[in-house]
């Protein structure tokens, strides 16, 4: 079982040929408007990718909260932790521009009132995934992913959006995933000298003692444990089983938005289904690559039958070996 403690939001998108400077308006598409919300993305990728997810977060009582959780309930989303409050729900304004790249302001909205409470009577048990990100407080979701540690849980944080957390405060999280941006920038607050990606994951798994794992974009993902070092070229070894990089498909992206919540929430997919790390990262980058063919970020979270076909169909590369985690 997934629990996701996270956001859930409506992405309103536009599409523009370039993104406006500092005081240019420019012409956009018409506009859409998208059920999202980083919490929301990563239980529905995680859901079609054949998990059984339940969702804790908070809408609104307005018009855009059924539009926030059109996806979910069909989806085969548990939405009984979901709240309604007395506050918006939460926003997301989206421009994406001709290369399918995207910029994005939040308003958080009722986001910013979920509390751990709000998982009432939840238990955890061993083996089961607790999927957190930063869309709202973390400070509540820390409470949570303590609940889940104790009770054998693995608990996965989702780095975004970024936030300069200290070893501390992401103590609870035993997975880390982030972009390569959000890397460098976590890098820099905890003083390490921001390097390559693969530098930066193990710089990073040796400071916060979990597993790293940077997500490259067209570039697949790579990860590291604690132990990890550097190997020739860049690639990771690691004494409790080499976790390498791993590619992602050969697409032409249509719109980026949601990848990476696409990835973390079929890598939780799959960790719950008992493969291993290095498995479930490929069947993650792929599951991020088919998402960027489609626009908007909920309605392109390929199914389960899609991932493997085309997996199948780029030769199935997913790494053999490597503990499970």
């Amino acid at each position: 079982m997934i629990t996701v403690f996270g956001s859930i939001n409506v992405d309103l998108v536009t599409r523009v040929d370039a993104h406006p400077r500092p005081g240019e308006t420019i012409a956009g598409s018409d506009y859409r408007l998208i059920p999202g919300g980083k919490g929301a993305n990563q239980a529905l990728a995680a859901a079609r990718a054949g998990a059984s997810v339940r969702l804790i977060g908070a809408v609104g009582t307005d018009a855009f909260a059924a539009v926030a959780l059109s996806e979910l309930g069909p989806g085969g989303v548990d939405l009984a932790g979901v709240a309604r409050r007395e506050t918006p729900t939460g926003l997301a304004l989206i421009v994406v521009d001709a290369t399918g790249e995207n910029t994005i302001v939040v308003a958080a909205g009722a986001n910013r009132s979920v509390v751990a409470a709000d998982a009432g009577a939840v238990t955890f048990g061993k083996g089961d995934t607790l999927l957190l990100q930063l869309e709202v407080p973390y400070a509540e979701g820390s409470k949570l992913a303590l609940r889940a540690r104790a009770a054998g849980s693995r608990v996965i944080l989702s780095v975004a959006p970024f936030r300069p957390l200290s070893v501390e405060a992401a103590a609870p999280a035993s997975i880390l995933i982030m972009n390569e941006h959000e890397a460098a920038g976590l890098a820099g607050h905890v003083g390490l000298t921001a390097g390559s990606a693969a530098e930066n994951a193990v710089g990073l798994a040796k400071i916060f003692g979990s597993t790293v794992i940077v997500t490259l974009g067209a570039e697949g993902a790579i990860a590291a444990e604690g132990g990890a070092t550097l190997g020739t070229e860049g690639v990771i070894a690691a004494e409790a089983g080499a976790v390498r990089r791993v590619p992602a498909l050969a697409v032409t992206p249509v719109d980026t938005t949601g990848a990476g919540d696409t990835f973390a929430g079929v890598l939780a997919a799959r960790l719950d289904a008992g493969v291993t790390l290095g498995e479930a990262m490929a069947y993650a980058a792929a599951a991020g690559s088919l998402s960027t063919t489609r626009e908007g970020a909920q309605p392109s979270f390929p199914m389960r039958a899609e991932i493997d076909a085309a997996l199948a169909a780029a030769g199935d590369r997913r790494p053999t070996g490597g503990r499970r985690a």
